[in-house]
């Protein structure tokens, strides 16, 4: 946990072909995204924005947005709080742990990166983060989520590697929890209310991408 900010240019990465999973040894499969590049431009009106990303610290990805947006990155691992909560025995304590969870003051981030993580978590974590993504997110801010429309238990965490706004990497790494029920269109609507919907994409790879703006 902590703050990356306007770091140099990231390393170069092979072009790859969108919107197919690659195959090639020693290769993380590559997907298209519709949604970053929107999410993106929604900060680019943002002079140094503030950038909230949930996932764990993946180092391209703090030199692509320091490069693109010149911003402030504050890295929150949630999947690691989560697998603590597993492993200690305390998973009944997630929702009241995640209500005190961001130090972030009220309406002072300019986008947030969810990536999958509702998708791990039961009803009452997600609505306590869904509460605090909320509260931190500027008005105009941008939040860009990713939810599985698949039935099919996953038991793995993966982390989204950006090669360019077009591809995603996906790197799958261990978890201490699965994937939790899949969530209906209306159930993700209902959870961020305090949110609109700006886009949403349905993708070949079985996830919905959803883009949200906060009121101004």
């Amino acid at each position: 946990m902590g703050l990356l900010d306007r770091l140099g240019p990231r390393r170069s990465e092979p072009e790859e072909r969108p919107g197919r999973p690659t195959t090639a040894a020693a290769e993380d499969p590559v997907f298209a995204t519709k949604a970053l590049r929107k999410f993106l431009s929604s900060l680019t009106a943002h002079e140094s924005p503030v950038l909230l990303d949930l996932g764990p610290v993946v180092g391209s990805n703090v030199s692509f947005f320091g490069e693109q947006l010149g911003c402030k990155i504050f890295v929150e691992d949630i999947f690691a709080d989560i697998d603590r909560h597993v492993r200690g025995g305390k998973l009944e304590q997630l929702p009241a742990f995640l209500k005190q969870r961001f130090p972030q003051v009220t309406n002072t981030v300019d986008g947030i990166l969810c990536w999958d993580l509702i998708d791990y978590l039961d009803k009452a974590s997600a609505a306590e983060l869904a509460n605090e993504l909320t509260r931190v997110l500027r008005p105009d801010g941008a939040l860009l989520g990713f939810f599985g429309t698949a039935q099919a238990q996953v038991q793995n965490y993966t982390k989204y590697i950006i090669s360019d706004e077009m591809t995603l990497k996906h790197r799958p790494y261990p978890s201490a929890r699965g994937r939790q029920a899949t969530l209906l269109n209306r159930d993700i609507i209902r959870l961020f209310s305090g949110l609109r919907v700006s886009d949403s994409f349905l993708l070949q790879n079985n996830l919905r991408e959803i883009l949200f703006r906060k009121p101004a």
